[in-house]
């Protein structure tokens, strides 16, 4: 384009000057070897123009047919070039769509065409076709040939990499992403390899470093480096909480300046400042975090927060959290928890059940197990709450790759990836409703509750005889005797038959004032109840007790 700008102005300017000459007439006279010759200045000017461009093209046809054994060459290796290149992409194609036998048809043809000293790609494609060839000896060979070679060595690093990871050679692979960020830290996969493996040594100090290096640099976004360093800090602060409060104080608090909503810094930052006694500064950050996303532990760490408190001032604290949060099941799980231990029982049922019905997991009906025991101490009603916390799901809890974990960690034992746990329900319910109809269902199972369960005591029954006895005889006979019902104090006639057993006469002995009576119908003599002898006092206090108080289980 610059070219044809050029020419175009130069035509311009010729035109202008013959134009200008045009206007201008005059003669040119010249006399060479004794000859005179005249002219006008307009031929006089298309001679030198003509002259000039005659000497240009002589020079170019010239130059030309000198050239011309080097031009003749220069194409035909040109050609073979570009042959080379044809079948180089042709080749990596295959190597990348998988398919061995075109991959190495075009590495042997591309090494006819091309030197591999003139173009390093060709050990990539020799690389690559080992690769999906099964050949990994092959191909860690040409890896290192690249890693070797300045101009193909961030490419062979790489590759030495993922060898190193197939295999499970961490240490190795550790070494070449290290290798690869010092050399080039312009990398974004070396960074963050090196950043995590530094991590999972616990280099908390370094991997910081290395990442204020990266984030100038500008290889990670300032979004990202400022959530990565949040989780360092905050790691660095776990580790510190024990032997330096202080320090880890001054971390957390860092962490929470690049990354507001971070828990876990938030958890470190209060706990460091309660020990300091400086309760305030620290309830604050725990009702940020609460105000953001309620989670159980900011909860536990925010009522506790004062070890001298009694339970009803927990419950208060349990209330401010539930004002900041209402109608939140985290919220009322925690007041019910507080009321609990307040002996609050209908306070911590009426928040239990409102918990239950926004989201019932399996942690509220448990405590709503507890609540009953404390409550009522029914058996059955307990094992309907057991039952209803078995086919409910999982509380929420710090979970990474299908793993979850008691604490927060900042690096996942399964990856090794920074910054990988989150805070969710672990396994999600695969059939029924988790939070659709979710109150249709906690109604459900509070209307199914069983009916609570009246521990009556029962009174002994004595039996007072009324005469002599004489000798038994052989038929059974039938009795009416008034037995105490379960439940009630009037006597109950019941008729009974008994076959008596042959026994000596005994002594009758002297009434004792008994609350029941022993009719016998059709039977002058008074029989041994139940087979015993005469002066039998009756039902032993223990065995009646025994009896009403028998459970299932």
């Amino acid at each position: 384009m610059i070219r044809i700008l050029f020419f175009a102005i130069f035509i311009l300017a010729l035109a202008a000057g013959f134009s200008w000459l045009a206007d201008r007439p005059g003669e040119l006279a010249m006399i060479w070897q004794g000859q005179r010759v005249e002219m006008s200045l307009m031929v006089a000017a298309t001679l030198l123009v003509s002259l000039f461009a005659a000497i240009l093209i002589a020079i170019w046809i010239i130059r030309t047919v000198w050239l011309s054994p080097h031009s003749i060459s220069r194409y035909f290796r040109a050609r073979k070039r570009d042959r080379g290149y044809q079948a180089l992409s042709t080749g990596l194609i295959a190597a990348g769509a998988g398919d061995a036998a075109l991959a190495r048809k075009m590495t042997a043809r591309t090494r006819s065409l091309i030197s591999a000293d003139q173009e390093p790609l060709i050990h990539l494609l020799e690389a690559q076709t080992a690769l999906i060839e099964g050949k990994n000896d092959d191909a860690r060979k040409k890896f290192e040939l690249m890693a070797d070679d300045p101009e193909t060595r961030e490419l062979g690093l790489r590759g030495l990499y993922l060898e190193a990871k197939r295999l499970g050679a961490n240490e190795a692979a550790r070494q070449y992403a290290e290798r690869a960020a010092e050399k080039s830290p312009h990398l974004p996969w070396a960074t963050l390899a090196t950043l995590d493996y530094r991590s999972q040594a616990g280099s908390w100090d370094e991997a910081i470093r290395l990442l204020d290096q990266s984030r100038a640099a500008h290889v990670i976004e300032r979004t990202e480096a400022d959530r990565k360093k949040a989780v360092l800090l905050t790691a660095r602060a776990k580790d510190k909480l024990e032997s330096d409060p202080k320090g880890a104080r001054d971390d957390a608090l860092a962490a929470l300046k690049l990354s507001e909503n971070l828990v876990p810094a938030g958890l470190i930052a209060a706990k460091a400042l309660f020990r300091e006694d400086n309760l305030r500064k620290g309830a604050t950050i725990l009702e940020k975090l609460w105000k953001h996303q309620p989670q159980a532990e900011v909860a536990k760490l925010y009522v506790r927060a004062r070890s001298g408190d009694s339970a009803t001032d927990r419950l208060k604290r349990a209330s401010k959290l539930e004002a900041i949060r209402p109608n939140n099941a985290v919220s009322l799980a925690t007041v019910a928890e507080s009321a609990l231990e307040a002996r609050e029982l209908s306070l911590a049922r009426a928040k239990a059940e409102a918990a239950a019905r926004i989201l019932p997991t399996e942690g509220i009906f448990l405590l709503l197990a507890d609540i009953e025991e404390a409550d009522t101490g029914d058996d059955g009603r307990i094992r309907h709450w057991m039952n209803q916390a078995l086919k409910s799901p999982r509380d929420p809890a710090w979970t990474a790759d299908g793993v979850t974990s008691p604490e927060w960690l900042p690096v996942s034992p399964v990856s090794g990836r920074l910054d990988a746990f989150e805070w969710k329900m672990p396994v999600a319910q695969i059939a029924g409703p988790v939070e659709e109809h979710a109150a249709e269902a906690v109604d459900a199972a509070i209307r199914s509750l069983p009916p609570v369960t009246v521990k009556a005591a029962s009174e002994p029954v004595k039996v007072v005889p009324q005469a002599k006895v004489e000798p038994v005889r052989e038929e059974p006979v039938t009795r009416t005797i008034a037995v105490p019902a379960p439940s009630e104090s009037v006597l109950v006639p019941q008729t009974v038959v008994v076959t008596p057993a042959k026994v000596a006469e005994p002594q009758a002995e002297k009434p004792k004032p008994a609350a029941q009576k022993v009719e016998v119908d059709n039977v002058a003599p008074a029989e041994p109840f139940f087979g015993r002898p005469p002066d039998d006092p009756g039902v032993r206090e223990t065995a009646a007790a025994e009896k009403a108080n028998f459970r299932l289980f």
